[in-house]
């Protein structure tokens, strides 16, 4: 048989097999597509290219997560979309590669702007993300002549009655208290502008569409449809207003928001992720609808100002992780407590949102999901051991067959 000393380095060769580090990121940046993930590659604060970690799931364009070298910064770049921003971010919140209970998710990405409440190159955070896409539609030419648009809320005859189906992804409300801290930090950040920008600014009316880029708190529209025009971002302003009870300021519009955030809720519930440490940040890439006089299919097709708003994300977005990590001990790793109510439409995490059905689960939250075993094949499935980092478990499953075979060779 074999010496004590040689079964002990064949366990610890067996171990050191198995087990695999856990990267425990203070701040994962959610990109979308590659310029917004670009402008955070070659920075001097950090280098997250260092790490590249390939986790299945992920969208084939971007199959990999970035991350710095001691794992406190990464990013996952999407794909634009809902179906690739919730399958990526699944498939990130799923992975064991991460331990995320104590991670911040930072969205860092461009949107379309209502130019009542921002300019091109601003920085907005939200409190709410509304899905307005989740409607029926008639072509508008069709409608009737008493509806001013051709969406209609589910389940309802009339364009101003409370959707009546309710899928829960409708309605998103974030952690009020930790969306001021960020735009705290965001507002020490020197912003970028250009002369193009600056130029169109000036074929809109208003002071605010005119204006500077600045950083505000205004909330945003998630949709699959890329859209612009006076008449349909109204239609989608006031949606917005009926689904949150008048408390959300349409602001923003993009792909991905709402997708990204079912995947975290769902993560939340399966205890892997925390809800109230999400951050979405939007920087304003164009205006949802044409200056007066302007075509609708002008301000579609040529008016994109990305270059201004892309170094943005970086600009503002660097000071709220630098903000994250220089306060970790004495603030964030403990976590910032949400004076409001966070979670969905339904209330899946918990309290009862003032609009909508409120709590379909009586304020508790949906039941806590269980963990799942993987086991392996053979008589030795079942022997498994568990290393714990912080409130966070890392279960290996020990396959032993081919170390049972190795054994036997060597007695």
């Amino acid at each position: 048989m074999l010496a004590p000393a040689a079964l002990k380095c064949l366990w610890a060769l067996l171990l050191a097999t198995v087990v695999q580090a856990v990267i425990s990121p203070k701040v994962v940046i959610f990109s979308f597509f590659n310029d917004e993930r670009d402008i955070w590659l070659g920075i001097p604060e950090f280098n997250l290219l260092e790490q590249n970690v390939t986790i299945p799931g992920l969208f084939t364009q971007f199959p990999d997560i970035h991350c710095n070298g001691n794992g406190s910064v990464c990013q996952l770049t999407t794909g634009e979309g809902e179906i690739n921003a919730a399958a990526s971010t699944l498939a990130l919140v799923l992975s064991p590669e991460f331990n995320l209970t104590q991670t911040y998710f930072l969205f860092a990405g461009v949107a379309g702007i209502n130019p009542g409440v921002g300019t091109l190159a601003s920085v907005t955070f939200a409190q709410f993300a509304v899905q307005v896409g989740l409607q029926y539609e008639v072509d508008a030419r069709e409608k009737p002549a008493n509806f001013s648009t051709g969406f209609i809320p589910q389940g309802a005859t009339a364009i101003n009655s409370y959707p009546q189906f309710i899928y829960g992804t409708e309605v998103f409300q974030l952690n009020d208290a930790l969306r001021q801290r960020a735009i705290e930090f965001a507002k020490t950040a020197s912003l970028n502008d250009t002369a193009d920008a600056q130029a169109y600014r000036k074929r809109y009316p208003n002071a605010t569409a005119q204006g500077s880029p600045n950083v505000i708190g205004c909330d945003t529209a998630t949709s699959d449809v890329w859209w612009t025009g006076e008449l349909i971002g109204r239609a989608f302003e006031n949606f917005m207003t009926l689904l949150t009870n008048g408390t959300s300021t349409y602001c923003t519009t993009q792909q991905e928001d709402n997708a990204v955030l079912e995947s975290l809720l769902r993560g939340h519930i399966a205890r892997r992720v925390d809800f109230s440490r999400i951050i979405l940040m939007r920087t304003a890439s164009d205006f949802d609808r044409p200056p007066p006089g302007g075509s609708v299919t002008d301000n579609l097709f040529n008016e994109y100002f990305g270059d201004a708003s892309i170094l943005n994300l970086y600009l503002a977005g660097i000071k709220v992780i630098e903000g994250i990590i220089g306060g970790w001990n004495d603030t964030f790793a403990a976590g910032v407590s949400p004076q409001n109510y966070i979670g969905d439409v339904i209330g899946s995490i918990g309290g009862s949102p003032k609009y909508g059905p409120g709590s379909i689960f009586n304020g508790q939250g949906a039941p806590p999901t269980p963990d799942v075993n993987v086991t392996a094949s053979g008589n030795l499935a079942n022997s498994a051991h568990t290393w714990s980092t912080g409130s966070f478990s890392v279960r290996v499953i020990l396959a032993l067959s081919g170390w049972v075979g190795v054994w036997l060779l060597a007695v």
